[in-house]
């Protein structure tokens, strides 16, 4: 630093210039995962995007595109190869990623309607590996393309800790999810692989609208939350974007609110 240089003027802004992330989960311009993307985007990042099926690609691919996104696929993680699918085109695309942006979940209504007592075996084990063990399946399939290191993000909610009326067997689920975050950022951590978890609080998307009397669940949150507000997608956006720069370079193994203070009230 020369004589005339300021101290502030050797920090850097948040830039993902150069940068290379994969973004699953984006079912409309209502989703976590497009407030990720979008604001990885408008800092630079390049993208690959993912949509479920044929029924849900004409909503998601005008979003990818107007994205610029490099590589845009279908992935249904139940169905056997899409995902390594979408790997495999990463590396023969860019040869290396940077970050992954998880935000997918599923669990039968009929058991995300009842008690957990009487979930189904099946239908147990279903909500698990949509919901959880494919974010570790994205974890061993990131790690080698993660040279340089990188971060992985998941989104979890407030029920995964605490018991939230209506939400059902997607709490032990998040729960499990919140402990693989922790044990892969342990795992990964040498690599300089970072993996975090974002648990906004109750947001109006299409995943949330399956859950029983969800408007309830959003107006007592929003009177409970110290801000008396709710987070929204480009809040979760903007925290994404922070988290996968070089800024964030520290952050790890944790699970990190977005949700006005909501947690913290008992």
């Amino acid at each position: 630093m020369d004589a005339t240089s300021k101290p502030y003027q050797l920090i850097q802004t948040l830039s993902l210039q150069g940068k290379k992330g994969l973004v699953i989960g984006i079912a409309n311009d209502q989703s976590i995962a497009y407030g990720c993307a979008l604001h990885c985007r408008a800092n630079g990042a390049e993208l690959a995007v993912t949509y479920l099926n044929d029924k849900s690609e004409k909503y998601v691919r005008p979003l990818a595109e107007g994205l610029d996104s490099s590589i845009i696929m279908p992935c249904d993680v139940r169905e056997e190869g899409q995902l390594e699918a979408v790997f495999a085109e990463i590396e023969k695309t860019w040869g290396r990623l940077d970050f992954v942006i998880h935000s997918i979940a599923f669990a039968n209504r009929e058991d995300l309607h009842g008690r957990v007592t009487d979930c189904s075996r099946d239908g147990f084990m279903l909500a698990m590996d949509v919901s959880c063990h494919s974010f570790m399946r994205v974890a061993k399939l990131a790690e080698p393309l993660m040279t340089n290191g990188g971060c992985l993000i998941t989104v979890s909610f407030y029920g995964g800790r605490k018991v939230v009326e209506h939400y059902n067997v997607m709490g032990p689920v998040k729960a499990a999810l919140e402990a693989s975050t922790k044990y892969m950022a342990a795992e990964l951590g040498p690599k300089g692989i970072r993996v975090v978890a974002l648990s906004p609080g109750p947001l109006k998307t299409r995943a949330a609208s399956g859950i029983d009397r969800f408007d309830e669940l959003m107006e007592a949150a929003a009177a409970k939350a110290p801000t008396h507000h709710l987070a929204d997608i480009d809040d979760c956006g903007s925290f994404a974007a922070y988290l996968v720069s070089d800024q964030a370079k520290s952050v790890t193994g944790t699970t990190l609110f977005i949700d006005g203070g909501y947690h913290i009230v008992g």
